[in-house]
């Protein structure tokens, strides 16, 4: 059976722990092919981002062109860095389930998406997208992006982004302050939050969202529908960790 490919936009990590690099990794995972549209090229490490060079935003939509002539069977995309790159990627966007994992800032803190650039998002990607994954701080930052008051709950702020057309809301708990459980809660218009909860695992890991996106997208790839695509990615990130060695200072 020939699957459809699956696209993934994004940032190219010179360590390989995440990005595009880590994309391909996983969508291999589930036996499909990736097409690759490459907005940025940063030189990291597994501290820090050392040097950042956005891609013209006509050589994305260039990408674009490329990479969509033939079927797409979904989209991933991180890293975007700047407002022309946004809406050049928003512009020829094939019509396909779209999971979009906003990448706002490293990990070590510097900014990776500026304001223009995320209020482009709002008003270009959101309105496409099937299913946003956030973390807290992300989440956070795109409420503050959308007019919410401080102090508003995460519930809100998921909702905030399904008023502007968003699909879905994956809130990624992996920033929580429980030591024991990880908790992801995916928001959907007119129904309670839907909880996937697992052990907080003694294990540090980069790239850790961009796997989750990049292999809910492959669940939807396959036809999965979006529950149970985001259950078959959370069963393949655990095993992920696993198989990593665990953090020098866990017990």
């Amino acid at each position: 059976m020939n699957l459809p490919a699956l696209l993934l936009i994004g940032g190219m990590d010179s360590s390989g722990g995440a990005g595009i690099v880590r994309d391909t990794v996983t969508v291999a995972r589930f036996g499909l092919t990736p097409r690759v549209v490459v907005t940025a090229v940063t030189a990291q490490t597994d501290a820090a981002v050392e040097d950042l060079h956005p891609v013209p935003a006509a050589s994305v939509a260039a990408q674009m062109q490329a990479t969509t002539r033939g079927t797409v069977g979904a989209v991933k995309i991180g890293m975007l860095g700047r407002a022309g790159i946004v809406r050049a990627v928003a512009a020829a966007l094939p019509s396909a389930p779209l999971v979009l994992d906003p990448v706002l800032a490293a990990s070590s803190g510097r900014a990776l998406l500026d304001p223009q650039g995320v209020a482009a998002l709002i008003a270009e990607l959101l309105p496409r997208v099937t299913l946003l994954t956030p973390n807290l701080p992300e989440l956070d930052r795109l409420g503050h992006a959308l007019g919410l008051p401080e102090g508003v709950d995460e519930g809100a702020k998921a909702a905030a982004c399904l008023d502007r057309g968003c699909g879905a809301v994956l809130v990624k708990g992996g920033h929580g302050t429980d030591p024991a459980r990880c908790e992801d809660r995916l928001y959907r218009p007119g129904t309670a939050p839907q909880v996937f909860s697992a052990p907080r695992q003694p294990v540090a890991l980069r790239g850790t969202g961009c796997h989750l996106a990049s292999a809910i997208a492959a669940g939807l790839c396959h036809g999965a529908d979006l529950a149970e695509a985001i259950i078959r990615a959370r069963e393949d990130l655990a095993r992920r960790f696993a198989s990593a060695p665990p953090r020098c200072d866990a017990p």
